[in-house]
């Protein structure tokens, strides 16, 4: 069984948060393991989530879980080794619905931000 990767020393950034409403939706909700909350991005084309861990990291997989009816459509993984040009890893095409999806399967070596 996979690990999370997400530590205290993770650092995260995200592209938006509906209406600047961090008090109810911001990215603190991202990982707080709470079905009640979530992180909610303004509406619009490349909304993100980037984080940067404390050490390289290998990802074997990456499993999200989206709202129904507000699931982005395409997603994209992209990493970096520590002051690098981030690089697409993956594509993944979630569904559109509240269950917990690992969304790929994969070997990443040597990523700090994903």
């Amino acid at each position: 069984m996979a690990s999370s990767l997400i530590c205290g020393e993770t650092h995260s950034r995200v592209s938006s948060v509906l209406n600047r409403d961090v008090k109810q939706y911001g990215k603190k909700y991202l990982f707080d393991r709470n079905e009640e909350t979530c992180w909610n991005s303004d509406q619009g084309e490349c909304q993100w989530v980037c984080l940067e861990f404390p050490q390289s990291v290998k990802v074997s997989e990456l499993k999200v879980q989206f709202q129904g009816g507000f699931s982005a459509k395409t997603c994209r993984l992209d990493g970096c080794p520590k002051d690098g040009a981030f690089t697409e890893i993956s594509h993944f095409y979630p569904e559109d619905d509240n269950s917990l999806q690992i969304s790929l399967s994969l070997t990443v070596q040597h990523r700090t931000k994903i």
